[in-house]
């Protein structure tokens, strides 16, 4: 499995793992806080300073963030169809400035690192029981799992593309969903056999 991390070392790949996830959750905390458009369209383009000044992205980065943009735009679009701009504005304000927060904090942590970081913050649960082991392992088969479907759908898109000169939509639901069955079922009978060794 192939990862979104960037090699090439920017100012953001010398910030601790657990400070950058820590304020991301605590921007992402103070981002849902806020309802005036305004300050989220400043939190926006201060989040796509952060990631802009990372430097040159990757072209699956790129189309990633393409597909967000998208995103937002259909959302802004919707609630001003309803009548409700500024409600739109905030939300694709917010999807926005998430998405490039989690992407520059996934280009400039190695994936080892956060699961350190999770791991961590789960110790404390051990002395009252809980098996901190399964439930990092659970947390790492999530992120794992949300960045191979990236992966696997830019893949898919590529081959469409080379094959009929155009991306491939919503056709590729099909053959995405039955990969990323097949794919996990490959890891889960993995697990069970390592569980039981």
């Amino acid at each position: 499995m192939q990862s979104l991390y960037q090699e090439t070392r920017g100012w953001l790949h010398a910030w601790r793992p657990g400070l950058k996830l820590g304020l991301v959750a605590v921007l992402g905390t103070v981002v849902f806080l806020i309802d005036h458009p305004g300050w989220l369209l400043g939190v926006a383009l201060a989040c796509a300073s952060v990631f802009l000044s990372l430097g040159r992205p990757a072209p699956g980065v790129r189309r990633l963030l393409a597909s967000v943009l998208i995103g937002a735009l259909l959302v802004a679009g919707f609630h001003a169809l309803m009548g409700q701009p500024a409600l739109g504005v905030a939300s694709a304000a917010r999807l926005l400035a998430m998405a490039l927060l989690g992407v520059s904090l996934t280009l400039t942590t190695r994936y080892t690192e956060l699961l350190d970081v999770i791991e961590w913050v789960l110790s404390p649960l051990k002395r009252l029981g809980v098996r901190t082991d399964r439930i990092s392992l659970q947390i790492a088969l999530m992120l794992r799992f949300i960045e191979h479907f990236f992966l696997l759908w830019r893949r898919l898109d590529d081959a469409h593309r080379v094959r009929t000169g155009r991306g491939g939509g919503w056709r590729l639901l099909a053959p995405l969903t039955i990969q990323m069955l097949v794919t996990a079922r490959r890891v889960a009978d993995t697990l069970h056999l390592r569980l039981r060794q």
